[in-house]
């Protein structure tokens, strides 16, 4: 029996009347599509079949072609395509295997055919202004609606028709928008781009429309054979038929409708010549899995085209795998057991149909392998084996190999560690089993992503878990990082795109409040930072500093602290320096602020300086050269950055100044900045910026500014800038010894000025003047006694309570006062007998001055000082570090209820001093003017006498406050002064008014002459013959040090 093919020949009916206008005068033609059944003996008697088709004067076909063969086999028929011809987008979108020109089996009644390679497919949208076609948009059924469509439709194939190889064109869709008409052009065989653009502005001309084409079949797209090898390099060539005076775009769209445009990455390459374009990919990996499209756009008057060509890459993947046993360590109970021991591969779920295989080494028992489990994502392949507990065995090892369609294959082992009989372990705790001593139990994170791994150390005991377990969210992230320049879209798209993300899983805090979550958030911004060809912008820079700021929140305090070995730089240091680095690339237009970040920009001028402004923090940089300036201010970051000096505390927010332009002078960095703590008298303070060398906080080339301007620094460098500041204040060397041994003598000394008081007073008070001096000087000398005294008992302050600091301040602020109160009785008294040495006050009414003045106005001061300050409160009216009163700055503190009173008491003996000099100056005992030596003898001895009981020395003091120790040597010196004078007063108080007193001295002496032995008497005379010596000489030296002995 002869069996019958089928052929399917193309024809194209040419009309030698033009149907074109508007300038088209090529003839219309029109493609038709012939089947032709006979049997396989008749197939050699084809010849002309044109008359069979065509036999009119006005038409005439051409270019017959045969482009599909039949024959029937069985039931259906098995049709193929010819040379030059491939199976249409519809029959290879309904049967995939029916795809270019592969053989294909079909119903007998199927009418698929084979269309040329060069067929054109276009789709277009036209735009018709005006009301012409308005018709078209009625309902389709109506009289109108048919018309117009006709109307339109012969209009549009009076064009297109005209185009060689014309086979179809079909009006799909109308819509509203002035009038939109969709429709579909086929051309059956090469034809000319550019004769496409012509007879498309032809047309939008004559209808007065724009028109937007995509078309397919001008460029064809060479793909490599499917699937392809993981991890290969592959090439993808686009050509087009002419040259289309553009260059081609690339595109990857995913299953899940994803579109990427593809650019020069690290993994693909974009190359061309001549109506050639090439895409080579470096790294096949499931990331560049999908459908490719090669894509050329041409704009005219009007006319939008895009010229297309797409193609399927299939990939044969290979997974990562996570290989673990169950248990981890098997443990043997005797020699002689068999211990049953589970391998599981973990791998995360793709659409590759994987061939697992199971192989062991040093084991020789069968492995049974067990079947998969599908969970979440996720894929479990495990297996089943016996190990043996013979200890002068090999680590048995277990592998896991998988094998894709292409037979390529990747393998994960893993060593079963048997804890053999004898052998030392961690017994099992919680989720950890019994772990060989030695080794490191790991176990899969649960519901996150990583790992957590426990040690258990040599000598059986376990050590600190640490968990490498990362949100999802996080991990997705991070690992979308790693590929935003791949080439796979634009780069600072992806990094915008990756900021998104990371914005929105850092707003959670409490999802990524882990260390390990907080070193793959950091670890994201690291990883785009070393991207070469970031630069963010608009909502990108927006969504960064968002998720940067998040990461700085003070609920995240402990995730920074956790411990990272073998990494040579700190988190919080990783984070500063990719942050910067972002932003040094960063196109910053304008301010930028956030809750914990906030980015100040300016654009420098030559010669001119730059001001930013961040958290208060203000920044003035310096230089010859101009451009962009960006400072940055971290909150919290001071926290975590490492400082090694426990000297110093760090006290301020870090701030950044970078500049987009490299600077080729000098650079000169003003920061003014608001200390977080305020800086107590005579604490030292550091500007610092880091050094990423030694990878610390410096003070070179960095200055500070000194205690009237306590967070003013200048550096003479661009870096991270912060302050540091001493944690106690500066201890001149010796200060605290000479306070301890002055304050000591003066107490041995005040209670000498007291005996003797008491020996002589009977002996020598026997007029008002002398009463009034001596009632002052016990006064001033027991006051000072009790101050001093409370002065030693708080010299210690933290091995005190808070109630005794608080009463040893309180009785030394009255005291004090009282003593410079009495001084200021006793200067009176010594003034007004100066100026009206003839008027007598009497003993009962200076007495009461006296209390009144030396003991109620203290009183009165202290009270209220307290009262003020809230009833004494620590920090308030006294502090706990010196057991003193507290000096904030100037006028501020309640030092200053004490400065005041003494100040002005001071000042009152010293210009009764000068009064007293002076009128001893004009008084002289004889008729004669007094020699320079007398008066200068004269002031000396009256300075000496009269400094000590006047408190004069007291004036360094105000040298101590106002001077800071930290502004210099001066200050330094000072303070030695002060506390040389002040600490010996009490012996300058007896030397003065006491033993330096003759009148004291004899009657001293008298008294002493009556209760002591010859012999005795014989040393007090020695004594007394010394005292008036060193007196003595005590003045020549004063004398020589004016210049004025001889």
């Amino acid at each position: 029996m002869n069996k019958m093919w089928v052929f399917i020949f193309l024809y194209t009916l040419g009309l030698n009347i033009s149907q074109a206008t508007g300038g088209v005068s090529a003839p219309s033609t029109q493609m038709y599509y012939v089947k032709l059944t006979i049997e396989k003996s008749a197939i050699g008697n084809l010849t002309n079949l044109q008359p069979f088709f065509v036999n009119d004067s006005i038409q005439h076909a051409d270019e017959l072609q045969m482009t599909t063969t039949c024959k029937d086999v069985t039931d259906q028929r098995e049709c193929r395509c010819l040379s030059g011809h491939k199976w249409s987008d519809n029959v290879c979108q309904s049967n995939s295997k029916c795809c270019g020109d592969n053989t294909c089996t079909f119903p007998k009644n199927s009418s698929h055919v084979c269309v040329s390679s060069n067929t054109v497919t276009i789709k277009g949208s036209i735009r018709i202004k005006g009301t012409r076609f308005r018709g078209c948009l009625a309902d389709e059924q109506s009289e109108k609606f048919q018309n117009c469509s006709n109307e339109l439709l012969y209009e549009m194939k009076k064009v297109y028709s005209t185009l060689s190889g014309f086979d179809v064109l079909q009006i799909t869709r109308y819509s509203v928008g002035s009038i939109i008409a969709d429709f579909q052009v086929t051309i059956s065989k090469h034809t000319s781009p550019q004769d496409l653009i012509d007879k498309s502005q032809s047309l939008t001309t004559s209808l007065m429309a724009s028109l937007s084409l995509d078309t397919t079949g001008f460029v064809h797209l060479t793909m490599p054979d499917n699937p392809v090898r993981y991890s290969s390099m592959q090439k993808l060539v686009c050509t087009s038929q002419e040259d289309l005076n553009t260059t081609a775009v690339w595109r990857l769209r995913y299953n899940n409708g994803e579109v990427f445009p593809i650019t020069n990455g690290t993994e693909a390459d974009m190359t061309s010549t001549t109506r050639m374009y090439n895409l080579t990919l470096k790294n096949i990996s499931a990331s560049w899995k999908g459908e490719y499209t090669c894509e050329f756009h041409q704009e005219k008057s009007s006319l939008n085209i895009s010229h297309r060509a797409s193609a399927v890459m299939d990939v044969a993947l290979l997974p990562n795998i996570h290989i673990a046993t169950v248990p981890q360590f098997p443990r043997c109970q005797n020699k002689d057991d068999l211990l049953e021991v589970r391998g599981k591969c973990l791998i995360r779920e793709d659409n590759e149909n994987y061939t697992v295989t199971w192989t062991s080494q040093e084991m020789n028992a069968k492995i049974i392998t067990l079947k998969a489990d599908r969970s979440f994502g996720e894929i479990v392949y495990a297996a089943n084996t016996v190990v043996g507990c013979d200890s002068s065995a090999q680590t048995p090892k277990l592998t896991c190999t998988f094998q894709n369609r292409l037979n390529q294959r990747k393998d994960a082992s893993v060593d079963i560690n048997v804890i053999h009989v004898g052998e030392s372990f961690c017994e099992a705790e919680g989720d950890w089993g019994d772990t060989k001593a030695g080794f490191t139990a790991v176990l899969q994170c649960k519901d996150t992503d990583g790992r957590r791994q426990r040690k258990c150390s040599h000598s059986s005991t376990w050590e600190q878990e640490e968990s490498e377990c990362v949100n999802h969210d996080v991990s997705k992230v991070l690992r979308t990082a790693h590929t935003v320049d791949i080439g796979l879209g634009s780069v600072n798209e992806n990094a915008a795109q990756v900021f998104y993300q990371l914005g929105n899983v850092t707003n959670n805090t409490r999802a990524i409040n882990t260390n390990a979550n907080m070193r793959a958030t950091v670890g994201v911004i690291s990883i785009l930072s070393q991207k070469q060809s970031i630069m963010l912008s608009g909502s990108g820079m927006d969504d960064f500093l968002e998720s940067s700021s998040n990461l700085m929140e003070k609920s995240l305090e402990n995730s920074w602290k956790g411990m990272v070995e073998n990494r040579n730089m700190s988190l919080a240091e990783t984070y500063m320096t990719s942050v910067e680095k972002l932003i040094e690339a960063a196109n910053i237009t304008s301010n930028n602020t956030k809750q914990n970040i906030e980015v100040a920009t300016c654009n420098k001028e030559q010669g001119s300086r730059c001001t930013n402004i961040a958290f208060g923090v203000t920044v003035d940089l310096e230089s010859a050269d101009n451009g962009s300036v960006r400072t940055t201010g971290f909150k919290q970051l001071q926290n975590y950055l490492p400082q090694t000096d426990e000297k110093y505390d760090i006290n301020s927010i870090v701030m950044s100044t970078i500049t987009q332009k490299i600077h080729s002078g000098s650079v000169v960095v003003e920061i003014k900045f608001p200390l977080l703590r305020p800086r107590s008298r005579n604490v030292e303070i550091k500007c610092v910026s880091w050094d990423k060398v030694t990878r610390q906080w410096s003070s070179d080339g960095c200055e500070w500014m000194g205690p009237s301007n306590d967070g003013h620094c200048v550096c003479r460098h661009l870096s991270s800038f912060a302050i540091l500041m001493a944690k106690n204040p500066i201890v001149l060397p010796g200060m605290t010894e000479i306070t301890m041994y002055g304050l000591s003598i003066s107490v041995i000394s005040l209670v000498i000025n007291l005996a003797i008081e008491l020996i002589v007073w009977r002996a020598l008070v026997r007029t008002n003047t002398l009463y009034l001096r001596h009632i002052a000087q016990v006064n001033i000398s027991l006051c000072l006694l009790v101050a001093d005294c409370c002065f030693l008992a708080s010299n210690k302050p933290k091995e005190i309570s808070e109630i005794w600091c608080k009463t040893f301040v309180v009785l030394k602020h009255f005291c004090y006062l009282s003593m410079f109160f009495w001084m200021l009785c006793l200067s009176s008294t010594l003034l007004h007998q100066t100026l009206f040495p003839f008027h007598i006050v009497s003993k009962k009414n200076y007495l009461k001055f006296g209390i009144t003045l030396g003991y109620a106005c203290p009183l009165l001061i202290v009270v209220i000082t307290v009262l003020c300050y809230s009833s004494g409160a620590e920090g308030m009216y006294f502090t706990r570090d010196t057991c003193w009163l507290v000096y904030s700055g100037l006028f501020r503190g309640s030092i200053h209820s004490f400065i005041i009173p003494v100040g002005t008491i001071v000042f009152i003996n010293v210009s009764s001093m000068m009064l007293v000099i002076m009128k001893l100056l004009h008084h002289p005992k004889t008729t004669e003017a007094p020699c320079d030596k007398t008066a200068a003898k004269t002031i000396i001895r009256t300075i000496i006498l009269l400094t000590p009981i006047f408190g004069v020395t007291w004036i360094f003091g105000f040298g101590v406050t106002i001077l800071d120790l930290t502004s210099g040597i001066m200050a330094s010196v000072v303070n030695y002064v002060f506390v040389l004078l002040n600490s010996f007063q009490g012996l300058f108080i007896l030397l003065t008014t006491h033993l330096g007193d003759k009148l004291t001295r004899d009657a001293l002496l008298k008294h002493l002459k009556k209760k002591v032995s010859v012999q005795q008497l014989g040393l007090l005379v020695n004594m007394y013959n010394t005292t008036m010596i060193v007196d003595f000489f005590l003045h020549i030296l004063l004398l020589c040090s004016l210049g004025i002995c001889q």
